[in-house]
Order: C-alpha cells, then structure tokens, then sequence
C-alpha cells in the first residue's frame, strides 16, 4: 500500500490524515479553505499519494468524525506509525494519551509526571511536532502564555479552547509565562 492520504468531511470542515503501512502517520484538521488542508498535509508527507483508506485509517476517521461533533471517542486501538519520533516524544505522547477527556495538564504537569523537571522546552517541542492531532490530544496540554486560544500545529483554524469545549471541559486560562518562571524559580528554591 505505500504511504497515503484522504481528505475526509466532519462537522468542522474538511479534514486530512495520512497514513503509512505501520499506521496513521499525521492528521489536518481544517484550514480555512480545503486546498490549504491539502498543502499542509503535503508539505508534512510529500511521499504520500491520494488513495482509498486502509482499516486502521477507516477507523481513525470515524473516530475523528465522532469527536468533532463533540462525542466521546477511545482511539487507543489505532496503530501509529511512530518512526521518525524520538523515544522521548514518544513517552510524552502516551502521557497526553493518557489525559482523559475534558481535562488538562500543564506542560510543566508532564514533565513532574515523566520525572523530567527540566524538561519544559523538550516538551513543548513535542508538542509542536505531534502530527496525531486528536489522536494524541495535544490541546489538553496547557502550555506557557495560555496558548487555549491559538490553533495547535496541524489543527487548521481550530483553537484547543474549542477541541476542549467538544469535550465538554470549562478551560481556563493557562499561567503567563511570568507565573510559570515563578512556579519554577520555587520549586527550585524548594
């Protein structure tokens, strides 16, 4: 089968995913209009070619699908294609997995849960490379400056404040980065 991607609908817009023979390999929520979907996908996965979805993609979809009309969805069963991740990246994912529905966690939440304190900046990177939106629900992870407002990567024109109102969660405003060095600057005097 190769690599390959669809452009499927939801109640949000057209989305995107790809795919590889180890499994789901990114996924494009909306852009504002599909062409800018399509480009996004194909600037992250320039090998992959339009096709017909395999099962696990089939199933990634639907879940995708229920989850934007606001559903409660387990995507635990999906296989990923997670070469290329870094083993660390790869523990933060299944810590975000783990985050269940309508809750969050800061940044700095994961680093004292992966017993990595330092590792602020290693995290928020992971972040911005998670390809899996949704299937690795990287908008229930608040991050420095209250991004809830701003889209994640790959999450088109979707805000993580409107992914988590899907959810059912109230989101609150994250810490500013001058309370975040706060919190830091007395863990470390602690």
């Amino acid at each position: 089968m190769g690599r390959g991607y669809t452009i499927f609908d939801t109640a949000l817009g057209r989305c995107g995913i790809a795919w590889s023979d180890a499994g789901i390999t990114g996924v494009q929520l909306p852009e504002a209009r599909e062409i800018e979907t399509r480009r996004r996908l194909f600037r992250q996965f320039p090998e992959a070619r339009e096709q017909r979805p395999c099962a696990n993609t089939e199933l990634a979809i639907k879940g995708i699908t229920t989850m934007l009309r606001g559903q409660h969805v387990d995507f635990s069963d999906l296989d990923l294609d997670l070469s290329g991740v870094t083993p660390f990246n790869q523990r933060v994912y299944d810590a975000i997995r783990a985050i269940p529905r309508g809750e969050t966690r800061s940044a700095d939440d994961l680093a004292a849960e992966l017993h990595v304190p330092k590792a602020l900046t290693s995290i928020t990177q992971a972040l911005t490379k998670n390809t899996f939106v949704l299937i690795v629900p990287c908008h229930r992870v608040r991050e420095l400056g209250n991004g809830l407002d701003k889209p994640s990567p790959n999450s088109g024109i979707i805000s993580k404040r409107r992914l988590l109102s899907l959810e059912g969660a109230q989101p609150q405003a994250g810490l500013t980065l001058f309370d975040a060095l706060l919190a830091q600057d007395r863990r470390r005097a602690s």
